[in-house]
C-alpha cells in the first residue's frame, strides 16, 4: 500500500507576507528610536523626506522591472532619468508641472526607445547600450541646457526655477496623528509619525507614481498582455511559437521602461525643495533604483520595499546624519538577532552563526563609535546599496531569457 503523498505546503498570500515585513521593520525602528533616544528614527518630518527621496529611485526601479520582465537588461536607467529631468525642467518652465512630468515622460521613452533599437533591432551588448545611453543623457542634456537655459539663467548648468506641483494634507487626520506623535509614547507615537509622514504634503505625482506600483504588478501579472511581455522575457522562441510578437513587446516594454524612468527624473524637479533641473542632480539614483528592483526580486511589491529603504537611510542623513544612521547600526542589530533566532527554530545551521556573528560585528562598531564620520555618511545609501545586493543574491530568480540575443525566426 501505498504511503499518501504529503499535503502541499500552503503559500503565504503577497499581501499578507507584505503587512508582515512593514510590521517587522516598524517594530525595529520603533525599538531603535527608544534604545537610542533618537525620535527622529520615526519623526514625520523624516518620513516625508524618506518618501520624497525614495519616489525618483521608485521609478526607476519600476522602469528596470518592466524592461527586464521582457528580457532586456537596462542599466542606461541613469542617462534616462537625466534626460527625464532636463524634460521636466523645460515643459515645467514653459508651461507648468503637469507639462514638465508629460516632457519629462516623453524625454525619458526617447532614451528607452534608441536602447530598444540598439538591443533588440541591432542585438547590441545590453550592457554596452546602457553605458552609451548614459552618457548620451548626460551630453544631450548639457548640450541642451547650453542652448536653451544659459541664455535664462545665466549658467548652463541650471534651469531657471520651475513651478511646482501644489501639495495637500489628509486633514483633520493628520493633525490628531501629530498629537499622537507629541506624547512621544512607545510605538504609538512612532506609528503616528509614520503615518503622518506618509499624509503630509502629497504632490499628484507622488499619488501617481505610488498607484502605479500595483498598476505594473496589475498590467504585468493579471493581464493577457503582461503574460505576453514575461514570456518574451522567459522563453521568446516559444513565445514566438505561440504567436507573441516578440518584437513588439520586447520594444513597448523598454519605452515604457525609459517613460518611467523620465518620470523619475520629473520626482527631482517638480517635487518641493528643488529649484528646478541640476546637471547631476540624479546622483546615481538610476543605479540604486536598479538596485532595488534586484533586491525586490524583480517583483514590484519588492521593489516598493527596496526604494523605500534606500530612501530612508538617503533621508537620515538630512536630519543629523552622523547620529541617526550610526543608530541604524542598532536597528542592524536587532534585525540581524531575529533572524538569527528564526534560523535557529528552522534549525538551519549556516545561516543562524552567519546572522549572530554578522549582529555581534555590527554591535561592537556601535558600541565603540558615537557617530559616523561626517565624511561618510552621504555615501550612506550607497554602502545600503552593496550591502543590500550582497545578500540579496542568495535567493534572486531573474527572467531567464534576460539579456539574451533574439533573432526572429529562430523558432523555426
Amino acid at each position: 500500500m501505498t504511503e499518501p503523498a504529503p499535503a502541499p505546503r500552503r503559500r503565504v498570500p503577497g499581501w499578507l507576507s507584505a503587512m508582515l515585513w512593514v510590521a517587522i521593520a516598524i517594530t525595529v525602528v520603533s525599538t531603535t528610536s527608544y534604545f537610542t533616544g533618537l525620535p527622529e528614527l520615526t519623526s514625520s518630518g523624516t518620513v516625508q523626506t524618506a518618501l520624497r527621496l525614495a519616489l525618483p529611485i521608485m521609478l526607476a526601479g519600476l522602469g528596470g522591472l518592466w524592461a527586464e520582465r521582457a528580457g532586456v537588461i537596462n542599466i542606461g536607467l541613469e542617462g534616462m532619468m537625466i534626460m527625464g529631468t532636463w524634460g521636466a525642467a523645460w515643459g515645467g518652465y514653459q508651461w507648468g508641472p503637469w507639462a514638465g512630468m508629460l516632457a519629462a515622460a516623453v524625454f525619458g521613452a526617447l532614451g528607452g526607445l534608441v536602447h530598444a533599437v540598439a538591443t533588440i533591432t541591432f542585438n547590441v551588448n545590453h550592457i554596452v547600450s546602457g553605458v552609451a545611453i548614459n552618457l548620451l543623457g548626460a551630453g544631450v542634456t548639457k548640450y541642451l541646457s547650453t542652448l536653451i537655459f544659459a541664455p535664462i539663467s545665466q549658467n548652463p548648468r541650471e534651469s531657471p526655477a520651475v513651478p511646482k506641483f501644489d501639495t495637500f494634507s489628509v486633514q483633520p487626520l493628520t493633525d490628531w496623528l501629530r498629537s499622537l506623535e507629541d506624547l512621544q509614547r512607545v510605538g504609538i507615537s512612532d506609528v503616528a509619525g509614520i503615518l503622518r509622514g506618509l499624509l503630509i504634503n502629497v504632490s499628484p505625482l507622488t499619488l501617481i507614481a505610488i498607484l502605479l506600483v500595483p498598476v505594473s504588478f496589475f498590467v504585468l501579472w493579471r493581464s493577457p498582455f503582461g503574460l505576453r511581455l514575461r514570456s518574451c522575457g522567459e522563453n521568446p522562441v516559444a513565445a514566438e511559437s505561440l504567436g507573441v510578437n516578440v518584437y513588439r513587446y520586447k520594444y513597448l516594454a523598454v519605452t515604457a521602461s525609459g517613460a518611467l524612468a523620465g518620470l523619475g527624473g520629473a520626482a527631482l524637479v517638480l517635487q518641493h525643495g528643488q529649484p528646478g533641473y541640476l546637471e547631476g542632480q540624479t546622483g546615481g539614483r538610476g543605479f540604486i533604483g536598479l538596485a532595488a528592483m534586484i533586491f525586490g526580486n524583480w517583483r514590484p511589491g519588492g521593489l516598493l520595499g527596496g526604494a523605500a529603504l534606500f530612501g530612508y537611510t538617503d533621508g537620515l542623513q538630512l536630519r543629523r546624519g552622523e547620529e541617526t544612521v550610526h543608530a541604524l547600526l542598532y536597528g542592524a542589530v536587532l534585525f540581524l538577532v531575529a533572524l538569527a533566532i528564526f534560523q535557529l527554530i528552522r534549525r538551519r545551521w549556516l545561516p543562524m552563526v552567519i546572522a549572530g556573528a554578522s549582529a555581534g560585528l555590527l554591535y561592537a562598531l556601535y558600541w565603540y563609535t558615537d557617530e559616523l564620520p561626517e565624511q561618510l555618511t552621504p555615501y550612506a545609501p550607497h554602502f545600503l546599496t552593496l550591502i543590500v545586493l550582497a545578500v540579496a543574491a542568495q535567493r534572486l530568480r531573474p527572467p531567464a531569457a534576460i539579456g539574451a540575443t533574439y533573432r526572429k525566426g529562430e523558432g523555426g
